[in-house]
């Protein structure tokens, strides 16, 4: 555990140092997204979600953010983020391997339920990460992490990510895969969105996406046996 917040708050300290301060962004995307589904696991099981995202790329590596907020019929409400920066070591020529990275990733939650529970965590993630020059592809990216868990026995995580233009369509998504634990199972979740940009046809410079999100979660947050299959509306609009 000590190991591992020590590389997180190294990590950070080279992000916010004065050198990194000037750093260059060469690019960078805000983004919004309404998502409304009716078979989640885990408390009520129809829900709608906010999510605002961040990312960008920096001459030390690059960035991902995200904050949902989750509401259900029943009063229950919950805000959950991630953030996740990854510190460029270095890169390859000539190889499907672009770069590697020091990985992070800080995640929490906070729900409130309407019966007056609550509950809160934050856990840390540190490891090694990668991405990938594949044909078509948008991006391909793949960090290998330690978990440091708040509530629950510390264990071990691989992310991947992709983006993809499929014709006419965009397709992205991500996989999160946990190692079993002394009190939780493995888990996959496998989510992602096929979307259309209504921007073109609407003459449009910002991209407004209309299409669905698609949840594969086996043993959803560790418990054997509960696995979703949510299928959600999906709006997004980036600005």
């Amino acid at each position: 555990m000590k190991l591992v917040c020590l590389l997180l708050c190294s990590t950070l300290l080279i992000f916010f140092s004065p050198k990194k301060a000037v750093s260059k962004t060469p690019w960078s995307d805000f983004s919004l997204t309404l998502l409304q589904g009716k078979d989640y696991e885990v408390g009520d099981n129809e829900k709608k979600v906010a999510t605002f995202e961040f990312a960008a790329g920096h001459s030390w590596g690059d960035q991902f953010f995200f904050l949902d907020y989750l509401s259900s019929d029943n009063g229950d409400h919950e805000t959950y983020f991630e953030w996740s920066p990854r510190y460029q070591l270095m890169t390859i020529d000539q190889s499907t391997i672009k770069a590697l990275f020091i990985a992070s990733t800080i995640e929490s939650s906070n729900f409130s339920g309407e019966d007056g529970s609550s509950n809160s965590f934050i856990n840390y993630l540190v490891g090694l990460g990668s991405s990938f020059d594949i044909p078509h592809f948008n991006y391909a990216k793949l960090n290998l992490y330690r978990r440091n868990n708040e509530q629950s026995a510390d264990n071990y995580q691989a992310t991947l990510t992709w983006a993809v233009p499929i014709g006419v369509l965009y397709y992205d998504g991500f996989i999160d895969w946990t190692n079993t634990s002394k009190d939780k199972r493995s888990n996959m979740n496998f989510t992602s969105q096929l979307k259309y940009n209504l921007g073109e046809p609407l003459n449009t410079e910002n991209r407004v996406y209309l299409g669905v999100e698609y949840i594969y979660w086996r043993n959803k947050f560790g418990i054997k046996g509960v696995d979703e299959n949510n299928v959600n509306l999906l709006f997004k609009y980036h600005f």
